[in-house]
């Protein structure tokens, strides 16, 4: 350790030789450092090594407010010595259970031309970096940020995994932006997207061999969400602000808040695939639990008519039918989807709800987020726009027996709209209704903050699939990204698996592929695609592994894969193992894996024949290698 200390040292010393001062931090186990200082235009800016190889070049740090900048002329008045923090917590839903978190936490202070002060926190961990502002003054006046001049300047060799931030006011009735395109893979880090409103969180990127994802975490109702953009004239990503449609009406777009105040946490997994993917820093730093009740808090599988049955289906008689399906699948859960206020009604909805109630089932129903936003036409809206609207609608719910919304069509990322998501979910906690939100922005970790937020769709889900084939085309290496991106710090309503058809629409993926996606994709609530005609037609041993799908894993763990191509991921419940793979190309593969943590366990593979399911015993030790169609997969439980 003391050559790699030496090494460092001659690195930073070489390549800092004209900043004026700056000082080495680093992590528990000395394997990732971050030098940071002031450069000599007396700007912030830092550095980020894996070992010795340089992963983010000389970066930009600062804010600019509308009473004062924090980036140029600044003071730095010192860098703290290491503090050991440490933080242990559980998830109720998720792909671990249990989590401990350890960092080295050092804190910059530094002041700017007209001494007031601004501090940056840096956390260092085993998996990644984390850091943020804090403006540590008291103000009675609302402060304003203009501008955050974060960068990250990876070298030019570096390659990006990225989702478009779509154009806000676009899309079917101007709904976008909500995080629903297709990912870039592989391309240089100046790329710039057709869209050209840069890109969305959590971005990939490979840098000297190192993997870095991206994303923002402890997101408060004083702050907006952000996002990335390449910009020329400093050759690096730069965290920007929203787009000026993406507020809620009458409220703020950019940060304003009076002082102290804190921005998010800016966060980075660092490592190899398996670091990266098994990275928990989303909620590590995210808010702890609210005070709360969360004993109406229970995950699992939900049916759901709408998403291969559309509009016309949302009725009494079909909803009922579906309440049978969950039922004899044990899965908790029915999602009554758009309009039910007109098409079933409230006295019809609480007959339904009883009816679920007698045959062990809940039911879940869908609200329109949007007042004048957007031009969607579905209902129920503009009913929780207020605090006084939430009561009166949440209060109904729970007199009908619902026991949870689906909210849908937000109008982006600017902080009034941040701070509705916020309202809603207190508001719905004091009501024990459970929360899931569609068309929306990145949970950025607020799944740990509010127990009850079982699931965020923020994705280009199965629904995409059933609107046109260019989405069923590209599915297969879609699904293979979100592993590594999108899914990986906070819960996807992805809304998985079509075994049987899709009318109008030629699926790619195999009936194994399917399968894999509930278990390889997590989420509170998992909306299952498939129906009742298309269950009716699988094998016995498919409903009765569909019958005991896991969502509070125990513990997770990457085991192969790349992004964009394939990917084998294990997770664990109650003892038990799944090995779950998909094969994002349309080539038969040999997927090699090592499942040595499991042991001696014995288990059974369901894997792809043809157009059908094969059945075969396995053992955990002897599995090396499994054979996958073109866009197949495989399913293995010990």
């Amino acid at each position: 350790m003391k050559k790699l200390t030496l090494l460092l040292i001659a690195i930073i010393s070489v390549s800092c030789s004209k900043k004026e001062t700056q000082k080495l931090l680093s992590n528990p186990s000395n394997n990732i450092s971050v030098e940071v200082g002031l450069n000599a235009h007396k700007q912030p800016y830092y550095l980020v090594y894996d070992k010795t190889e340089l992963v983010i070049d000389s970066s930009s740090l600062g804010l600019v407010r509308e009473d004062a900048n924090f980036f140029n002329n600044m003071t730095l008045k010192g860098i703290s010595e290491a503090t050991k923090v440490s933080d242990k917590y559980s998830m109720l839903h998720g792909k671990q259970k249990h989590m401990s978190y350890e960092a080295n936490q050092y804190t910059v202070d530094l002041e700017n031309e007209n001494g007031q002060p601004m501090q940056i926190v840096f956390n260092l961990s085993d998996d990644g970096i984390a850091f943020k502002y804090i403006f540590p003054n008291t103000s009675e006046d609302i402060k304003k940020i203009t501008e955050e001049l974060t960068t990250y300047n990876f070298p030019t060799s570096a390659k990006a995994w990225v989702q478009p931030m779509s154009k806000a006011k676009t899309g079917w009735s101007s709904t976008n932006p909500s995080y629903e395109e297709h990912y870039y893979q592989n391309v240089a880090i100046n790329t710039k997207s057709e869209i050209g409103e840069g890109w969305v969180y959590p971005a990939l990127f490979n840098s000297n061999n190192t993997w870095v994802l991206i994303s923002e975490t402890a997101l408060e109702p004083n702050y907006c969400g952000t996002h990335l953009q390449y910009k020329d004239d400093k050759k690096s990503l730069q965290v920007v602000f929203p787009q000026k449609e993406e507020f809620f009406p009458g409220g703020a777009l950019n940060p304003e808040s009076k002082l102290p105040w804190e921005t998010p946490w800016r966060i980075l997994a660092i490592g190899d695939l398996a670091t990266v993917t098994e990275s928990t820093l989303g909620t590590d730093l995210a808010k702890p639990a609210m005070d709360m009740d969360t004993s109406f808090i229970k995950g699992g599988l939900a049916s759901w008519s709408w998403v291969l049955l559309k509009d016309d289906f949302i009725t009494y008689e079909t909803t009922k039918k579906f309440i049978d399906y969950s039922a004899s699948m044990n899965w908790p859960y029915c999602l009554i989807d758009v309009n039910w206020d007109q098409k079933i009604g409230n006295e019809k909805i609480k007959e339904l709800a009883e009816y679920a109630n007698s045959k062990g089932v809940k039911i879940l129903v869908w609200y329109n987020s949007s007042g004048d936003w957007n031009e969607t036409p579905y209902t129920p809206k503009s009913k929780l726009l207020t605090h006084d609207n939430r009561a009166a609608e949440f209060q109904k719910l729970v007199d009908l027996g619902v026991s949870g919304v689906k909210i849908d069509f937000f109008g982006g990322d600017g902080q009034s709209m941040i701070a509705y998501y916020h309202d809603i979910l207190k508001d719905a906690a004091q009501y024990k209704l459970l929360v899931n939100f569609h068309g929306c922005t990145l949970p950025r970790g607020w799944q740990r903050t509010y127990p009850h937020l079982m699931t965020m769709e923020s994705i280009m889900g199965e629904e995409f699939v059933t609107f046109d084939q260019k989405n069923a085309d590209l599915q297969p290496n879609h699904c293979t990204m979100l592993p590594f991106t999108r899914n990986v710090f906070d819960p996807m309503d992805f809304t998985p698996m079509v075994l049987d058809s899709i009318t109008n629409i030629n699926r790619k993926t195999t009936n194994t592929f399917e399968l894999a996606l509930p278990i390889l994709f997590t989420s509170g609530v998992q909306h299952m695609a498939e129906i009742p005609e298309g269950m009716k037609k699988q094998p016995d041993y498919i409903v009765d592994f569909l019958n005991d799908i896991p969502v509070n894993w125990d513990s997770s763990k990457f085991v192969s894969g790349f992004p964009g191509k394939d990917v084998v991921m294990a997770r664990k419940y109650n003892g038990n193992w799944y090995v779950v793979g998909i094969n994002g190309e349309d080539k038969a593969k040999t997927l090699e894996m090592d499942l040595s943590f499991i042991g001696e366990g014995n288990g059974t593979m369901i894997a792809d024949e043809d157009d059908k399911f094969v059945l075969e015993p396995v053992n955990a030790a002897t599995v090396k290698t499994v054979e996958v169609q073109p866009y197949g997969g495989f399913v293995m439980k010990f």
